[in-house]
């Protein structure tokens, strides 16, 4: 039986099944008729299933601890993670007959539902399973790291033109205030729709025909400087520092090859010299013969 038990619960194939299968009853359990069933209904079997994979996972948290030993358990950052999902998915458990009995804030509130909405950060379990994870996400605090400075600016402009704008156009309600303006600065470098921007603009304004080309000009302006060129340059660096572990790796291989290389030139310097002398050798020996002739 214990046998049985580790070879299902230590199998990372089973656990990926029962978090997809975890996946499925979730989505299934947010349509409305399935969310409000009645019990003993034929809906209600989804809840229940729902149970036996909270059980499920809670079983693999003990035959884990079992067989590892809580120490090593516990060193794990993904079973830490999965045990505190499992410990506060228990409550989840309880059937809404049995929430009358429970105190009236706990009734009123969504605490529950909240502690079953929960369930979902089991999905992140699925990252658990992703090849280089490690190396991936040291890519990505290097990314971040390098993309500090670039994303520092393009806030700080975005702040800068958020003011500008309200200024030139607080008739609009594109840039009524600040806040409303440094979203619509924020649309604008994200490139989504800004040709709608400077149309919303002429038509608050009323605006007459020299000044339409201001705004036309403006905005322009503003898209180039921080949606094409700020966002490239942000999307570059960060693109660049995520690719660099792969120019590491060719840089150690070129450097053992180096080193290789060198390590044969000493070898074969001495044999070469060798060679050499005995050639000279040779040709003195040729012309003495030579000369006796």
């Amino acid at each position: 039986m214990r046998k049985l038990l580790k070879k299902i619960f230590l199998s990372e194939k089973v656990i990926m099944a029962a978090i997809v299968f975890t996946a499925v009853i979730l989505f299934i359990l947010s349509f409305p008729s399935i969310k409000g069933a009645k019990p003993y209904s034929w809906q209600y079997c989804i809840h229940l299933i729902d149970d036996v994979l909270i059980v499920f996972f809670a079983v693999e948290a003990i035959v884990k601890i079992c067989h590892f030993s809580w120490k090593e358990y516990w060193a794990s950052n993904w079973n830490k993670f999965d045990f505190l999902i499992v410990i506060f998915s228990l409550p989840a458990m309880i059937p809404p007959p049995l929430l009358t009995f429970l105190p009236i804030t706990l009734q009123k509130t969504s605490v529950i539902l909240m502690l079953r909405l929960l369930r979902l950060v089991r999905l992140f379990r699925f990252l658990e399973f992703i090849p280089h994870l490690n190396q991936l996400m040291q890519g990505l605090k290097r990314a971040f790291k390098a993309s500090v400075l670039v994303l520092g600016v393009l806030i700080a402009l975005n702040f800068v033109l958020a003011i500008v704008s309200c200024h030139f156009f607080d008739r609009s309600d594109l840039f009524a205030d600040p806040m409303t303006a440094s979203y619509t600065i924020f649309q604008l470098f994200t490139l989504e729709g800004w040709n709608d921007v400077p149309k919303q603009v002429i038509k608050d304004l009323d605006a007459e025909q020299w000044k339409r080309i201001f705004i036309r000009f403006y905005f322009v302006a503003l898209v180039l400087t921080g949606g094409i060129f700020g966002v490239s340059i942000a999307n570059a660096i960060f693109v660049d520092e995520m690719t660099i572990d792969n120019n590491i790796e060719l840089e150690k291989k070129i450097d053992h090859l180096n080193a290789k290389i060198e390590q044969l030139t000493k070898l074969l310097q001495p044999q070469q010299v060798e060679a050499i002398q005995a050639e000279q050798i040779a040709e003195k020996q040729t012309t003495e013969r030579e000369n006796k002739t």
